[in-house]
């Protein structure tokens, strides 16, 4: 492990898997449409999302997609992970105090270049609601002093 806790390249091995719960609440969306900029009625204004697909407000794809961030940089592979890529498919709509689950596994180690790429998942109630596959660099124990 790195100092700060995170994975070395060293350590990670395929089928190694982290998980991150959190519910979405109102302030997390109005938090994110702040912070992001986006402010797209399908995520505040809930007399417009009532007239949509989703008949209702819904959370943004990116906060779900943010979970992901948080397990591969506080969990999988941790402290000093740098994030390099990510593909996303979102499958189902989040809503407000709904409980996402995102979950990282290591598929591949690429230990020559300090890669790891990671399936990613995140579920609400065992339902999938976006997948992919993240790509990171992680530290290496070999480039300590």
């Amino acid at each position: 492990m790195n100092p700060l806790g995170g994975y070395d390249i060293e350590d990670l091995q395929p089928g190694m898997s982290a998980s991150f719960g959190k519910t979405v609440t109102e302030a997390d969306i109005l938090l994110f449409a702040g912070v992001s900029g986006d402010i797209n009625a399908i995520h505040l204004n809930e007399e417009f999302a009532a007239t949509t697909i989703f008949g209702g407000r819904v959370a943004h794809g990116m906060l779900t997609a943010g979970f992901i961030s948080a397990v591969l940089g506080n969990k999988l592979p941790g402290p000093g992970t740098v994030y390099i890529s990510q593909n996303i498919r979102f499958i189902a709509p989040v809503r407000i105090e709904q409980t996402v689950t995102a979950t990282v596994t290591v598929r591949e180690v690429i230990p020559e270049k300090c890669r790891v790429v990671l399936d990613t998942v995140c579920t609400v109630l065992g339902k999938v609601v976006a997948d992919g596959e993240a790509t990171v660099m992680v530290t290496s124990s070999r480039m300590k002093a």
